[in-house]
């Protein structure tokens, strides 16, 4: 059935380094690769002798880390040249990517070696891609748990508020959803792993039944993935407007 829901982009945010805490944004570009520079820095470790992408699941410690573009705010965030982000740890530290001393930080908090990889084309979950979250989604869970819910748990690129009813996002597969200039195609719901159980400003507080309800309810889904197919530049207040066929 043919649907129409329309509104406004209400927060952007980029990650420059996988599983790390990342850096809200008043307008961001993007093309097929997702933000210019998101998530196009990662840690990796040695797992049963191969290299492996290290993320929260196996180190929650890595969300008490950020990561910023200080040097490239917004959209000065070039796609094909992101610059090197600079990384605050726990202790309030800031080291640049690529100083030596970040790996030697990095491997004393994290109690293993690591190295660090970079890859301009992004080293998303789902490949080339964004995440989307609604506004009423998000206030529908606080609402039947009874509790704040932290939109950074889910670490979205793009929070729209719209029209469309809470939950409505999970039939949007094959539409496409059109922000300002740009036009992206929807995907599929995002399914979610542990990362959302914990809280990006205290990531030792762990909300195990915020993933159980998720998955009893609503099949493990929250959000859904987007991908352009052409160069943009989006921004917070944006017309929103997502059509389905």
């Amino acid at each position: 059935m043919a649907a129409r829901f329309s509104g406004a982009v209400t927060e952007l945010h980029r990650w420059p380094v996988k599983s790390l805490g990342g850096e809200p944004a008043q307008r961001v570009r993007l093309d097929g690769r997702g933000f210019a520079g998101d998530r196009t820095h990662a840690i990796f470790d040695q797992h049963k002798g191969r290299s492996r992408r290290l993320t929260a699941r196996q180190a929650p410690r890595l969300l008490s880390w950020g990561a910023a573009y200080v040097d490239a705010p917004d959209d000065q965030v070039e796609p094909e040249r992101p610059p090197a982000p600079w990384l605050t740890a726990p202790d309030g530290r800031r080291l640049a990517w690529g100083d030596p001393a970040l790996s030697t930080a990095l491997e004393d908090d994290l109690g293993r070696p690591v190295t660090l990889l970079r890859d301009v084309n992004g080293q998303q979950d789902l490949s080339r891609s964004v995440l989307v979250t609604t506004e009423a989604t998000l206030r529908a869970v606080e609402r039947l748990l009874g509790r704040p819910l932290s939109l950074g748990r889910f670490r979205p690129n793009i929070h729209v508020s719209l029209d469309a009813p809470a939950f409505a996002e999970e039939d949007w597969e094959g539409g496409r959803i059109v922000i300002g200039d740009c036009e992206l195609e929807l995907l599929g719901p995002c399914l979610r792993c542990v990362i959302p159980t914990r809280d990006p400003d205290d990531p030792n507080d762990r909300w195990p039944e915020l993933m159980r309800w998720i998955y009893r309810e609503h099949g493990g889904v929250f959000g859904i993935n987007a991908r352009a197919h052409a160069a943009a530049t989006i921004a917070r207040g944006d017309d929103a407007v997502v059509t389905l066929a």
